[in-house]
């Protein structure tokens, strides 16, 4: 399994019990649905390895795992802070208005007059909004290299092309 086909979508914590239980934090939305993603693969010894939920609950304001095959707390501990994935394919489809951050990881960042902004890096979640992170490989006429703007759809975000890899924004690029 190569990591291009595979989204980190939580982590393992420290081992729970004697029965071989993990702590389980989950970077999905809503964080129960990780469960709901089946295989997961998680890294060992620098290979990927397959382990199905053999069951899960929730334990004080987290969750906690059994997956099959781990059956004593030292062969759990062993996979402490380990990141959890599972198969793109896995990820439910969404409409052609909808996009998932990783999507937009690489995606060309221009404003409505054709200036380049730069590529997005990364997604910030802020609280109110999410927010754009957008590099260029030099300081641009503007002395800018790095740029954070507001994910706002139709008022900053004008269009996403994802077979042009581009994103047109109503942006200042002296901002």
């Amino acid at each position: 399994m190569s990591e291009q086909e595979t989204i980190v979508v939580g982590k393992l914590g420290s081992s729970y019990g004697i029965r071989g239980w993990l702590k389980i934090f989950s970077y999905t939305e809503d964080a129960e649905s990780i469960f709901a993603y089946s295989p997961w693969f998680i890294q060992v010894r620098g290979q990927w390895q397959r382990f199905e939920v053999e069951d899960w609950k929730r334990h004080n304001k987290g969750y906690v795992a059994k997956l099959t095959g781990l059956d004593q707390r030292e062969d759990a501990q062993m996979l402490t802070n380990a990141e959890i994935a599972v198969s793109a394919q896995a990820l439910p489809a969404l409409s052609d208005q909808e996009f998932y951050w990783r999507e937009l990881f690489g995606m060309d960042v221009v404003n409505a007059k054709g200036y380049h902004l730069g590529t997005v890096t990364d997604m910030l979640e802020t609280g109110s909004n999410d927010v754009l992170v957008v590099k260029a490989n030099l300081k641009d006429a503007f002395g800018k290299k790095e740029r954070l703007i507001p994910f706002l759809e139709e008022q900053v975000i004008k269009s996403i092309d994802r077979t042009a890899q581009r994103i047109e924004v109503d942006w200042d690029p002296g901002f």
